[in-house]
């Protein structure tokens, strides 16, 4: 991983840069640049449709980024939908499953959750009256078996829950939590964007029904994301609520029947570039391999936390191996806003504020925070010069 950084673009643009916000978005390496570059000079035309050799190629390359996705995830082809990213992918999974919910059901998230996965949630509660309950967090901020035992029963339809906390950086224990909703016939939906960087995603293994995740969190575009979907269910259970273009199968004038799955969710013309680059750094991420990816991110972690934990406040556990690739922090009497300010004028880039995540820093009794999080370009150098520019912050607010 050591010269891992030459395959970014950025860095070699802003020399000096220390990039730590890599869990709003990660940077993207020059082959995911490329492949979309191909498409746009070589190959630009819509895809599906057209019967000659730009539309056939640009087709193929298309349905080629599924295969990819679907590797990646151990799915079919089929079952990966293609989507705008993962907020995308929670609002059309919350529009499509509770329009035949009542009062008598109920929805069960976690404290954790960014609000993707609670807003659609809560609104659609607003229509169809269900309730929504919360797993709580044991004191080390991770997720409590007993309280999920507990809150979701036999009138729970749906548990929804985030692989990773973009706060706290928990991981939850998917598989005990897909076993319980299981047991008692609810659907299970893992919001994997901030996990599918950091650790393996087999939804075959976890056995969730749903799983959303986002390309700008896997070193690729914006503005993509995938929805995947046990076959069964995309079947029987999801009905698609954007229509148009290449998910119809037939038409007329009084109505219209639904083209095969994958096609019956991606309405109109899809971001065909972002999708192929979404391919192109799924393959070179999977290239990369496991080990060596975890292995440097726990090395990061720990020194980390070995360098920051005498200078700040770390929100959640300090254990390196209870938590993923980020760290969020205050300090005292200093506004998450003046440290960002102040790292920024040293080219470090940090996120502050509530991260979309706003109740659960509340629930903590905590104000914003400011979030370090790390990719596979992350290196020791660069946690030393968040330390030393930290340092820096106290002693002008001293």
């Amino acid at each position: 991983m050591d010269q891992i950084k030459t395959q970014f673009p950025i860095f070699a643009n802003h020399p000096g840069l220390v990039y730590l916000d890599s869990a709003a978005t990660t940077q993207t390496p020059s082959v995911v640049i490329d492949a979309m570059n191909d498409y746009y000079t070589k190959t630009r035309s819509n895809v599906h449709r057209g019967i000659y050799d730009l539309s056939e190629q640009a087709t193929a390359a298309y349905e080629a980024a599924r295969t990819s996705l679907a590797k990646f995830l151990n799915a079919d082809r089929e079952e990966i939908i293609f989507t705008a990213g993962t907020t995308h992918g929670l609002n059309l999974l919350a529009y499509s499953l509770t329009p035949k919910m009542s009062h008598r059901d109920n929805v069960v998230l976690t404290r954790l959750e960014h609000h993707a996965n609670m807003v659609p949630w809560q609104e659609m509660a607003k229509h169809y009256g269900f309730t929504i309950r919360y797993i709580e967090l044991t004191a080390e901020g991770e997720l409590d078996i007993a309280s999920a035992e507990k809150v979701i029963d036999a009138n729970t339809k749906i548990a929804s829950f985030a692989f990773v906390s973009n706060v706290l950086g928990t991981v939850a224990p998917v598989k005990k939590i897909c076993a319980l909703a299981h047991a008692r016939r609810a659907l299970t939906i893992v919001d994997a964007a901030q996990s599918v960087a950091h650790l393996p995603t087999d939804v075959r293994d976890l056995d969730c029904d749903f799983l959303v995740l986002s390309g700008h969190k896997l070193y690729g575009p914006t503005g993509i994301g995938a929805l995947y979907g046990k076959k069964m269910l995309l079947e029987e259970c999801l009905e698609p609520f954007f229509y148009g273009g290449d998910m119809i199968k037939t038409v007329s004038y009084t109505g219209a029947a639904w083209a095969d799955l994958p096609s019956r969710f991606e309405a109109g013309t899809q971001n065909i570039a972002g999708v192929i680059g979404f391919g192109a750094a799924a393959e070179w991420f999977m290239n990369l391999g496991w080990e060596k990816i975890t292995t440097h991110e726990r090395k990061i972690v720990s020194y980390a936390l070995e360098k920051l934990t005498p200078l700040v406040a770390v929100t959640g556990a300090t254990d390196p191996n209870k938590r993923t690739g980020l760290v969020a922090f205050t300090i005292p009497g200093i506004h998450p806003h003046d440290i960002a300010e102040i790292l920024n004028q040293d080219n470090i880039c940090i996120r502050v504020g509530f991260h979309c995540a706003e109740p659960l820093h509340r629930h903590l009794g905590i104000g914003p925070t400011a979030r370090a999080s790390f990719g596979v370009y992350t290196t020791k150098e660069d946690i030393d010069r968040l330390a030393t520019e930290i340092e820096k912050v106290k002693t002008i607010f001293a």
